[in-house]
């Protein structure tokens, strides 16, 4: 009997030690990190689009577009291919990856890094590089740590990008067009804390390389700011400015022998700074609803020259001519430019095939001095190198112009079968309507005739691909 008793109370006592413990715990495995080359990319796409103007420009160019500058006239756009090993934002120690990024098309007029293909195809397709860079997370300083970018970047002043399938619309804002794209340097990003980024660099200058004729003026530029992520990433901030000296050294604006030729801004073109300053809110309200505010201001401290007692260059040869003064003789000296802006935008994805946008943008370009058009196939390069550029168009000097830009459009990603490597087929519908709303006319129309306002209707097509 005892041992039946003892038997039984030590049953007891097992299994209620067993039912304290629950069930026995099993090891899960743990997967491990993927090899360095198994995060490689290889991906792109190819995009084209038309932008239908019914004004009939006589040289059909819409004024305050780049990339879609070209009116009633169909045109291949991008054709980009990315090779990337990005870093793992993960990483808690040392990490190391690249981005190499090219393109070809008609928006490489604009992408150039001045001195690297800038002059390579005589065509409006042209190619450039986008980002040619490499990239290190050193787990230092911070408990993020600071991650290094070395070599040629785009630009971080912005709500809007290069690549096509990056942005909501077709065509761009002003803010877009007439500031900076890419640059050449080293750029830090320290994760200060979760939700501080403080990123600082030194770059070459605003879509410049290195060296002769890369650097047009061979004076470095800062580039910098900080990013605040909020609300779990709902709500970021980013205030980002580029400042440095971006007039060219070599200048021949009259064309009649370059270089020897007097400096157009009257100033020292490598200490004469410009400012480029964007502060870009994105709030993601709902799932579905987000919200982006990009506001801009640029500063030039040259600009076009006017004479030092204050008046234009006809008023003062004419006092000349009919006083026998020789006020032109006193020289001349920089006036110094603004301009300034915001672009609001909003986006209310419906379902998986389509995305509602809208954007309302107001851009005053005080001294019309940042606004352009090239209608020629070098005109964008020429005017960065300083060369001689005569059909790049401006408007009146020192007279300004406030421009109002109304876009509603939408994104249509239907689903298509499944191929190896195409990955879908995204479109983008828009209209649009710009006016200058303080009574100047800086668009064109037919005849040779300028006018307040313009309408445009565009739409782009995007076929993303994927290698690896």
């Amino acid at each position: 009997m005892k041992r039946i008793f003892l038997t039984g109370v030590a049953m007891a006592a097992l299994s209620a030690s067993m039912a304290f413990a629950g069930e026995p715990k099993v090891e899960k495995e743990v997967s491990p990190p993927p090899a360095w080359l198994d995060t490689l990319t290889i991906d792109g796409w190819l995009s084209g689009g038309v932008v239908v103007n019914p004004s009939q420009p006589f040289n059909k160019i819409n004024f305050g577009h780049l990339f879609t500058d070209r009116a009633n006239t169909p045109q291949f756009n991008q054709g980009i291919l990315t090779v990337a090993r990005p870093l793992d934002p993960k990483a808690e120690g040392f990490d190391f990856g690249f981005k190499m990024q090219w393109m070809l098309g008609t928006d490489a007029r604009y992408s150039h890094y001045l001195g690297v293909l800038d002059y390579a195809i005589h065509d409006r397709t042209q190619i450039a590089p986008i980002e040619a860079h490499v990239l290190a997370h050193l787990p230092i300083l911070t408990q993020g740590g600071i991650d290094v970018k070395i070599g040629q970047f785009v630009t971080l002043n912005g709500a809007e990008v290069i690549p096509a399938k990056d942005n909501l619309f077709y065509s761009h804002s002003y803010i877009f067009n007439f500031g900076p794209f890419v640059h050449t340097g080293v750029m830090t990003n320290t994760h200060v804390t979760p939700w501080l980024d403080f990123y600082a660099g030194i770059s070459s200058g605003v879509n410049t390389s290195l060296g002769w004729p890369g650097d047009n003026n061979r004076s470095p530029s800062f580039h910098g700011g900080f990013g605040l992520n909020l609300l779990d990433g709902n709500l970021t901030v980013l205030a980002i400015t580029h400042a440095g000296p971006e007039n060219p050294k070599q200048l021949d604006p009259y064309g009649v022998g370059w270089p020897n030729t007097p400096v157009v801004c009257a100033c020292s073109p490598s200490s004469t700074w410009r400012y480029f300053n964007n502060l870009t809110t994105t709030w993601k309200a709902t799932e579905n609803l987000t919200f982006i505010t990009d506001i801009s201001y640029m500063r030039e401290d040259g600009n076009i020259t006017i004479s030092r007692t204050g008046l234009p260059d006809d008023a003062v040869a004419a006092l000349d001519t009919d006083f026998g003064t020789t006020f032109a003789d006193f020289g001349r000296r920089p006036q110094g430019a603004d301009a300034y802006g915001v672009a609001q935008y909003i986006s209310y994805k419906v379902d998986d095939v389509l995305k509602l946008n809208g954007r309302i943008e107001y851009w005053r370009d005080n001294k019309n001095f940042f606004a352009a058009a090239f209608p020629g196939y070098f005109d964008a390069v020429n005017t960065g190198h300083g060369f001689y550029s005569p059909s790049t168009i401006f408007q009146p000097a020192n007279v300004g112009t406030s421009y109002l830009a109304l876009t509603a459009g939408m994104t249509i990603t239907p689903e298509v079968p499944e191929m190896p490597i195409i990955k879908g087929i995204i479109f983008r519908p828009e209209v649009r309507w710009d006016v200058a709303v303080n009574g100047a006319t800086p668009f064109f129309g037919p005849g040779a005739r300028n006018k307040r306002s313009t309408g445009l209707i565009a739409m782009d097509v995007i076929v993303p691909f994927s290698i690896r």
